[in-house]
């Protein structure tokens, strides 16, 4: 299970390459739902602002965060990432590329968080307590369960210079593209109704 959480963490970003890819050939074999598409912004656009959000919070590797969305859910970033392609799977309007997402998160992100999860417990002495009061994935709805010790949702703030050398701005750079490429293909399908 070790050489696999290593193998996941490495390709984990090539693969969303890729899965933007077969999204890409997928979408010129479909025709697009102007509604599916409208659809997919509810989940998309939470996303892309999660996983900014998250962004401009966490200093991997120096200190534990606790505060901004890392109060809410241990994982901020993954679940960003979950909302975003469950997005673009619903303007899709695939099961079979939604499904493909779904199987290719549990077997990547499943062992990377765990991998990630044994890095931390063992760097930080302070982790076991933030995971009794912060949820692995599906955040809480307040920030409840906080002891005197632990930082409050409030401290801390959000830093852009953490979100751009995080290179945060590069998830909403490839949401626009998908979406100039649906758009596109929706416009291209119109056109071809209209001729």
């Amino acid at each position: 299970m070790a050489r696999w959480r290593r193998i996941a963490r490495r390709i984990r970003v090539p693969l969303g390459f890729a899965a933007a890819g077969v999204y890409l050939w997928r979408l010129l074999h479909a025709t697009p739902v102007p509604l599916a598409i409208l659809a997919s912004l509810a989940l998309v656009l939470p996303g892309l602002w999660l996983r900014g959000y998250a962004a401009g919070y966490v200093k991997k590797n120096q200190e534990l965060t606790q505060t901004g969305p890392y109060a809410y859910t241990r994982n901020p970033l993954y679940l960003g990432s979950i909302l975003i392609a469950a997005g673009f799977a619903v303007a899709l309007t695939s099961v079979v590329f939604a499904l493909l997402l779904a199987a290719g998160f549990v077997l990547i992100y499943v062992p990377v968080i765990a991998g990630e999860e044994e890095f931390l417990r063992k760097t930080f002495s302070d982790y076991a307590a933030y995971c009794q009061r912060v949820p692995r994935l599906l955040p809480r709805i307040f920030p409840t369960g906080e002891t005197s010790d632990a930082p409050r949702s409030s401290e801390g703030t959000f830093s852009f210079a953490l979100y751009r050398r995080h290179r945060e701005y590069r998830s909403a750079l490839g949401a626009a593209v998908l979406y100039a490429s649906l758009l596109a293909s929706l416009l291209g399908h119109l056109h071809l109704l209209h001729r």
